[in-house]
């Protein structure tokens, strides 16, 4: 009887059991596919722990397999220091190692960026540090093939991950090639080899950019490849006995790389803009502009006499082209600003370098009249703004700025110059081309001011000239004569602006002459109070007086 209690209890969980699996049973038959998806599932597993295990394990093995290369590497390294065979046959083993691990780098899944990153890592960490000992601490390796490997280093990193747009490899090839060319360049005082490897990366580099490939890698070779020939530049330039440690270098050697390099950028910017149609980023107007400078700056810096008479007439022909792509084939938005800024300063740039200052003034002012012309046609403010740089730059080269300064401020000067009074009429014209739109801003009317005001202050200056030599025979002109004619003069300009403003509705000119009457007022206080006779004081404040007058008059007759 004891054991009655243990028996029914055993018999209690059998049925249990047999009940479970019944149920089991006819849940099968009701839907057998879901019982099957069911038994199909997994063990349950916290959520993410999974993911990260395998995660965890693939890094792992990645990492592991980059330790073995690395350890082949120091055995080859071993080997070279302590076998009788030449250090040359295994540095050529030691390269082609190297190289061969930009292939799993090359091959690995887009997904997979981590191992192509290490794997292109490992390549790296073998290859420049290697030839960094070949060349410095061996010297197996002249500096010459050093910067060629590097460069076959970057083309086979290229070719291969070219297909499937590795963008780890591209990134850790062209870092890694553009360190060590630097670092070599200064350690071997060879500038010129790594400044050419440093240049066929920045070839591939737009190479790329231009088939929309690794548009990212771009400033990185720009930078490095800025650098190394800023570098050369900044050492050749300064005297002799500071850079006793580094090679000669002739003119043309220390002349073609900036130019290689404004080609190389030069051509890519016209290729994606002209001809693929792309909007200038922000990093080719930059980059455009630096490789120019460094360019200019290597002509000026090594072949100075010769060098600007032909880098102003390229100048030149580059303003043309430039001008041809904003207005010829019409470029819109950020491209024809850029275009239309570049083709204007190179032109100035241009024209002061390879110009005399007579036919400079006279270049620039018939410039500056054809801009005026064609931008009063079309109503651009491109051109007229460009017109109004023209002329200010003319008056600046034929000292017309200098002249009018001393003429209505200062000591008068003895005689003026043909060019300054060629762009004096050219001012004029300019001005007189400047017409009133239907629809202008406020910028076409600040040119239109400042256009004007030009004008205006050199035929001032002319007249207070011409009246000088009018009266200089009857009277020696002292310091109160030159106050009064000054103040004449001026007051005289006030009133012809006014009322040439008022009759042909030309609002700049009416402008002018109220800043004209605010500069004869502040004349009188420092120049005619100081320096006049009573009695010229009194006609100066007279003749002030009549023009403040009429100058609001005339307005009031025109409204």
């Amino acid at each position: 009887m004891e054991v009655l209690p243990d028996t029914l209890e055993r018999l209690a969980d059998r049925l249990e059991s047999l009940e479970r699996r019944v149920l089991a049973l006819e849940a099968l038959e009701r839907s057998p596919s879901a019982a099957m998806q069911e038994s199909a599932a997994p063990s349950p597993v916290a959520p993410g722990e999974g993911f990260s295990l395998a995660q965890a394990g693939g890094a792992f093995s990645v990492l592991g397999k980059s330790m073995l290369g690395i350890a082949g590497a120091y055995l080859l390294r071993a080997v070279a220091e302590s076998s009788s065979l030449p250090r040359l046959a295994i540095a050529v083993v030691a390269i082609i190692y190297a190289l061969l691990w930009l292939v799993p780098a090359a091959r690995a899944r887009k997904e997979e960026w981590f191992a192509g990153a290490v794997y292109a890592g490992t390549s790296a960490l073998i290859l420049a540090p290697m030839l960094w000992e070949l060349t410095l601490s061996f010297k197996v390796l002249p500096p010459p093939a050093t910067a060629g490997i590097l460069s076959i280093f970057v083309i086979v990193a290229t070719a291969l991950a070219w297909k499937m747009d590795r963008t780890p490899v591209f990134w850790v090839a062209n870092l890694t090639a553009s360190a060590a060319a630097l670092a070599l360049a200064v350690a071997t005082r060879q500038l010129i080899p790594f400044i050419a490897a440093l240049l066929l990366m920045a070839l591939l580099s737009e190479y790329a950019a231009m088939r929309n490939r690794q548009l990212s890698v771009r400033p990185l070779a720009a930078l490095a490849a800025d650098a190394g020939i800023w570098a050369l530049i900044f050492i050749y330039a300064g005297p002799q006995s500071a850079r006793m440690d580094y090679p000669v270098l002739g003119a043309s050697g220390l002349i073609l790389p900036g130019c290689l390099l404004f080609l190389i950028y030069g051509v890519s910017v016209a290729v994606r803009t002209v001809q693929l149609r792309q909007k200038i980023s922000v990093f080719e107007i930059s980059q455009a502009m630096i490789a120019f400078l460094l360019a200019t700056s290597s002509v000026l810096y090594f072949e100075s006499v010769r060098g600007a008479i032909v880098l102003g007439v390229v100048c030149l022909l580059f303003s043309a082209a430039c001008y041809a792509v904003a207005f010829v084939l019409k470029a819109d938005g950020r491209n024809f600003r850029v275009f239309a800024s570049w083709a204007a300063s190179l032109f100035l740039a241009g024209s002061f370098l390879c110009l005399p200052p007579f036919w400079l003034a006279v270049c620039l002012s018939l410039a500056a009249i054809a801009a005026a012309a064609l931008g009063a046609r079309i109503n651009g403010l491109t051109l007229t703004f460009h017109s109004l740089a023209f002329l200010v730059a003319a008056a600046i080269a034929s000292g017309l700025l200098d002249y009018a300064f001393n003429a209505l401020a200062g000591i008068p000067p003895a005689t003026l110059g043909a060019g300054a009074s060629l762009v004096s009429v050219c001012a004029v014209i300019c001005s007189a081309l400047s017409k009133h739109g239907p629809q202008e801003d406020w910028k076409h009317e600040l040119l239109r001011l400042a256009t004007a005001a030009v004008a205006v202050f050199a035929l001032a200056a002319l007249l207070v000239e011409g009246l000088l030599f009018l009266v200089s025979p009857g009277v020696t002109p002292d310091a109160p004569h030159l106050a009064f004619i000054r103040t004449l003069i001026l007051c005289a300009v006030a009133f012809a602006l006014a009322f040439v403003g008022s009759r042909m509705h030309r609002a700049e000119l009416t402008r002018i002459a109220y800043a004209t009457l605010a500069l004869v007022a502040v004349k009188l206080l420092f120049e005619d109070l100081r320096h006049g006779r009573l009695d010229f004081i009194a006609a100066s404040i007279f003749l002030f007086a009549i023009t403040l007058i009429a100058v609001p008059w005339l307005g009031r007759i025109s409204r």
